[in-house]
């Protein structure tokens, strides 16, 4: 099974300036990678290159076992991409530049699939509108439905909720895992991480041009985060003391463990006087946590 993209001691130079490090990173098929980075990481510099916007100063890029470099025009009918800019359309309507753009992929008649995507997308009412009398909420939806239009094997989406509101957000996210169910693999880059939580199969982390992590999305939180435990007393115990103990705020302690440990463990080592226990709450690590964990680890 070919991998959907797969990049091997990837390097991008820009003049002194190493944009790229030697990266290695693939994707598996039918799943959503998020590429996650701080700016300035290399992520977009890596779509680029994917998408034969740029060239790679040394290493190897293949789609789908293909060589970008080699095959270019036969990987681009495989690849959408939503790029992170709202790009201008002039003075067409959202219909027309979504037939052009099918005809670039020899789709002569795609009036079907183009109307699918207009009304999934919420845009079907708006498809006589030229495209930039649309709000900006709105450019982002016409820029999925154009990245689709030509019925891609592997999605690209850079940054594709910046600037947009909650509700449009939750609509877009609802549709990328209608696509990913379909069988589409989506390589993803968000500064949403909560949206990566909640998306990615596996999530892959660059900062300066170099992979600093990669794997299961849960694995990784696991892995790098620690697990919150606050526990609430009728009278809080003094002079209380532990390795684990984070913060005392009024009667609650606060106790940060490994993500590992059972809070069995913790109260068996505690040795409280239960009947002054109010409330026990447990916070579980997040993928926010654990991007900020490994970049301060690494700085």
């Amino acid at each position: 099974m070919q991998k959907p993209f797969e990049v091997r001691h990837l390097k991008k130079t820009y003049g002194k300036t190493e944009a790229l490090k030697g990266i290695t990173l693939s994707m598996n098929e039918g799943e959503v990678l998020g590429l996650l980075g701080p700016n300035g990481a290399g992520k977009t510099t890596l779509i680029s290159i994917l998408t034969t916007v740029e060239k790679p100063t040394s290493g190897e890029a293949l789609i789908f076992g293909k060589n970008v470099l080699e095959n270019s025009q036969e990987l681009k009918a495989m690849i959408g991409i939503v790029p992170q800019e709202l790009l201008n359309h002039g003075f067409f309507s959202i219909l027309e530049v979504l037939e052009f753009h099918s005809g670039y992929y020899g789709l002569g008649s795609n009036r079907e699939h183009i109307l699918f995507l207009l009304d999934r997308l919420g845009l079907l009412p708006h498809k006589d509108k030229k495209v930039r009398e649309l709000s900006g909420g709105m450019k982002r939806r016409f820029l999925i439905a154009k990245a689709l239009v030509h019925k891609p094997k592997l999605l690209l989406l850079d940054e594709p909720t910046a600037g947009v509101d909650i509700e449009l957000r939750t609509t877009l996210w609802k549709f990328v895992e209608e696509l990913n169910q379909s069988g589409m693999s989506i390589l993803l880059t968000t500064h949403y991480l909560e949206e990566a939580e909640n998306l990615c199969h596996r999530v892959a982390i660059i900062h300066q041009g170099e992979t600093k992590k990669i794997g299961p999305t849960r694995e990784l939180v696991h892995d790098l985060t620690q697990r919150c435990v606050d526990i609430s007393f009728a009278q809080v115990p003094s002079q209380m003391t532990h390795k684990y103990l984070d913060q005392q705020k009024q009667n609650t302690l606060t106790f940060k463990i490994p993500s590992k440990m059972q809070l069995g463990e913790l109260m068996t080592e505690l040795k409280f006087d239960m009947s002054q226990v109010t409330d026990i709450k447990i916070r579980e690590g997040r993928l926010e946590d654990a991007f900020l964990n490994l970049l301060n680890q690494r700085s």
